[in-house]
């Protein structure tokens, strides 16, 4: 795969991807046309030496693996760690507002929403619908309405004179409702998602809707932009970016040791979920692999975690936000992330692995620093290596306007990241010891 054709099928599947679900989904269909096997927790595994199997948990993570040899305990994993979650808005349960001759939807902020991008955009929704079957069956499906149908507008400039000199602050309960329609519409939002299950899924006969997890997004494609074709212009790069350079370096490892591909959700509002980083998913997939507490900790111990999550850039138009030592550019390389707070997991030596695999390969590595005098965020990165105690590395990809509704990334970083990252999971040794 050269980068043109990587980055276009990333494109893809940023678009296809407008929820956690949608991407989980995305990814299971590449892995099952790459040959995976699916796995079901309720039922026993049976693993094969040369498998390649892949676990879903609440239709929003997904953990895949290889295993070219059953020997977990002295082999251990080469894992890669993203998560599927982005800021968004996300629709309350009684959703419906007629106010002022329009119908509206209630929306609570998901993360760290930079909220005032999410005006003036054209907005679809999509999501997962749980309802009841004409047979009386429980059971659920995603949508996607794909087109424009909300907007949140923003307010004439001829009523907030002060908002270019004072700031602008959206308050969430109040001013940042989608507008569907007008009040003159019928509107029955049940009877809206019953339709669109129906359109999408003709397999199943909805009788009732019974409840949903549903998010707005920005319905405007993905794209390549700039002058020269420099950047990657999107929505949910923070950390759907990521999640496909994982995927995409572990469909094209070579097998020589086992893979592990780790995605969850949550991430943006804690990880703390039964599918979170926080949570026992990666743990009880790694227990039915190695079943014995010795070979469970033998694997853990010879393996290391690159956890891949977006990078602040340096901003032109915003310099004194960095650290000027430690400050990344765009197209300049994958950024290693350290904090000597535990914020991020990087340690002396896994930031030797990775930096001895991609400058042998002739890559740039980067170094982030957050600002002695600003707080840190945070990753997947800290979260795992404290569950489960395995050695990682905090990594990320330069972008500008992290959790914007549209966020801008460079075209050579994610190929470069995935290249580096098919070495890691071919590399036969870590640090000797």
């Amino acid at each position: 795969m050269n980068q043109a054709s990587f980055n276009q099928s990333l494109l893809s599947f940023l678009d296809d991807s407008p929820t956690p679900f949608h991407a989980v989904s995305a990814m299971k269909y590449s892995l099952l046309d790459a040959g995976y096997e699916e796995l079901d927790e309720q039922q026993e595994w049976v693993i094969s030496e040369g498998g390649r199997y892949f676990v879903t948990r609440n239709d929003s993570s997904i953990i895949a693996f290889t295993a070219p040899s059953l020997d977990f305990a002295h082999q251990g994993f080469r894992m890669i760690g993203a998560h599927t979650d982005s800021p968004c808005l996300k629709v309350k349960p009684n959703a419906h507002l007629e106010r002022f001759g329009h119908h509206q939807l209630g929306v609570e902020v998901y993360g760290g929403v930079l909220m005032h991008t999410w005006l003036d955009r054209d907005l679809s929704i999509a999501g997962r619908v749980t309802f009841k079957t004409e047979d009386g069956i429980l059971t659920s499906r995603l949508i996607d309405f794909k087109e424009p149908i909300a907007l949140v507008p923003n307010v004439a400039i001829h009523l907030n004179r002060g908002v270019n000199s004072d700031g602008f602050k959206v308050n969430p309960q109040e001013e940042i409702l989608p507008i569907l329609c007008g009040a003159d519409n019928d509107f029955d939002f049940e009877a809206i998602l019953t339709e669109q299950i129906r359109r999408e899924h003709s397999d199943v006969s909805v009788a009732s809707v019974l409840s949903f997890e549903l998010c707005l997004y920005d319905v405007q494609k993905a794209a390549v932009t700039g002058l020269k074709e420099e950047y990657i212009s999107a929505s949910r790069l923070d950390n759907l970016l990521s999640c496909y350079v994982g995927l995409q370096a572990l469909l094209a490892s070579e097998e020589k040791r086992p893979t592990m591909l780790i995605c969850t959700d949550h991430e943006e509002v804690g990880s703390q979920s039964a599918c979170g980083a926080n949570g026992p998913f990666l743990e009880d997939v790694l227990r039915r692999l190695t079943p014995s507490p010795e070979q469970y900790t033998q694997a853990i111990q010879r393996s290391m975690l690159v956890s891949a999550d977006n990078a602040h850039a340096l901003h032109p138009n915003y310099a004194s936000k960095h650290d000027q030592l430690h400050a990344p550019l765009i197209n300049k390389g994958a950024v290693i992330k350290v904090n000597n707070n535990q914020r991020y997991a990087t340690n002396s030596e896994t930031t030797a692995v990775y930096k001895n695999l991609a400058l042998e390969a002739g890559f740039a590595v980067q170094t982030f620093v957050v600002r002695s005098d600003m707080a840190c965020g945070s990753t997947i990165g800290p979260i795992t290596a404290g569950e489960i105690g395995v050695a990682t590395l905090d990594i990320g990809l330069p972008t500008f306007a992290m959790h914007s509704i549209r966020e801008l990334a460079g075209c050579d970083d994610a190929f470069n990241l995935y290249q580096v990252l098919v070495l890691f999971s071919q590399c036969d040794q870590l640090i000797s010891k």
